[in-house]
């Protein structure tokens, strides 16, 4: 049995067991480690009581976001562009000055706050060692966890903020009332809190189970945003579709009356009415889709391993994790996964497995036959880049549905 993460609810519907997984980027350097990885189980559920989407485990956030942690949101280049077009946005909207403080909670290595710097003030939190690379780009971030005590510390040495923005990592922090009493706290009378978080209909939708983690502690609908914002003294006044990780939504936020709520508000919460995403029997439908999925997905790798076929995995983002382990793939399925070049995590296996993670070039080297795309959301780019390298064999895009292109 588990508790709502909001309204403590503890008669919460477990609707699909993605099985016990490591925490995605847990990724160890030799074999000889693999076996202090830990395997946490991983309950997607739903809270009839406040319609709330989440994992039914919250783990420390010290065992998910590691000083260690190794992802870098610069390598990932739509990302890259999903923030110069968000601080174009923003900037314009503000009017913001060089004396006004733009504040980024988990801002990584700095890439989303390198846009804001010719206008305002910056000040990152990012907890892993991205801190360091931000730093030594003259990006001012603080190597700690977003809470209480760095709130205060912001305040007092830094001043309140006119933006606060909380990118990929808003359905992260656990305690819900503290996480927005301390924005409220740290927002101006006249600022705006900016969120970007991964969507609930885009996940239900597209069938995007591989975005359920231990990192994402819950799944958003503006529907439960507009109230739990509206409970904690702030208003949403804005919202857009963004596609960011496959489908994301961009929500704009501030104290109450000091920012004009748009229509935009209002036909998203029309659209998930419509849509039933907040219903159990929703949810439970798409349970029922992904485990046909899976039994598609293992008898299409199957026919193509019995057939002689040689496969490596392209791109290992942290819903590769959940794609691998939900499936069962291990080393007599993958060559290897192959990632960019300036990966964090070559050199490494993928989490709880003994499948390692090497350069792309050194993928291809291999002459795989087949490349499976665990990137898969980012298809057309990925596809090109590897054509440019001169891959000249089939790819498997695994999701919404598994297909193979020659």
């Amino acid at each position: 049995m588990y508790n709502c993460q909001y309204c403590t609810n503890t008669e919460i519907t477990e609707v699909l067991y993605l099985g016990a997984l490591p925490p995605v980027n847990d990724l160890r350097s030799s074999s000889d480690e693999l076996g202090e990885v830990g395997f946490f189980p991983l309950p997607f559920c739903h809270c009839e009581n406040c319609s709330l989407t989440q994992i039914g485990v919250r783990l420390k956030r010290e065992v998910i976001f590691p000083r260690t942690y190794p992802y870098l949101s610069g390598v990932t280049k739509s990302l890259v562009k999903n923030f110069s077009e968000q601080a174009e946005k923003v900037v314009s909207y503000l009017s913001l000055a060089q004396t006004d403080l733009v504040v980024d909670i988990g801002s990584n290595d700095g890439s989303l706050l390198n846009n804001y710097l010719k206008y305002s003030r910056v000040l990152g939190i990012e907890p892993s060692q991205a801190a360091d690379i931000a730093n030594s780009n003259g990006i001012t971030t603080l190597n700690t966890y977003f809470d209480k005590k760095s709130m205060i510390k912001i305040k007092d040495e830094y001043g309140k903020a006119r933006l606060v923005t909380a990118c990929n990592v808003f359905a992260h922090i656990d305690d819900i009332p503290e996480l927005l009493s301390n924005i409220g706290e740290l927002l101006a009378e006249d600022g705006i809190f900016l969120t970007e978080s991964h969507y609930l209909l885009n996940l239900v939708e597209t069938l995007q189970f591989d975005t359920i983690y231990h990192e994402h502690l819950r799944y958003y609908t503006v529907t439960f945003l507009e109230k739990m914002f509206r409970e904690h003294g702030l208003e949403i006044f804005r919202v857009e579709n963004i596609p960011t990780h496959g489908g994301s939504i961009r929500v704009w936020a501030s104290k109450p009356g000091s920012h004009l709520v748009t229509e935009t508000v209002e036909e998203f919460l029309l659209n998930e009415d419509l849509a039933a995403i907040s219903k159990l029997e929703k949810l439970q439908e798409f349970a029922n889709r992904v485990i046909s999925w899976r039994n598609n997905f293992r008898l299409v790798l199957s026919e193509l391993i019995s057939s002689g076929a040689r496969i490596g995995g392209i791109g290992a983002p942290s819903r590769a994790s959940t794609l691998i382990a939900f499936t069962g793939l291990t080393e007599l399925d993958l060559l290897a996964v192959g990632e960019v070049q300036n990966s964090a995590k070559i050199g490494k296996y993928m989490p709880g497995t003994r499948i390692p993670v090497i350069p792309e070039s050194e993928l291809l080297s291999q002459d795989p036959t087949h490349l499976l795309i665990l990137s898969w959301h980012i298809e057309e780019p990925i596809i090109k880049s590897l054509r440019d390298m001169g891959y000249k064999g089939s790819f498997i895009v695994p999701l919404p549905s598994p297909r193979v292109l020659q």
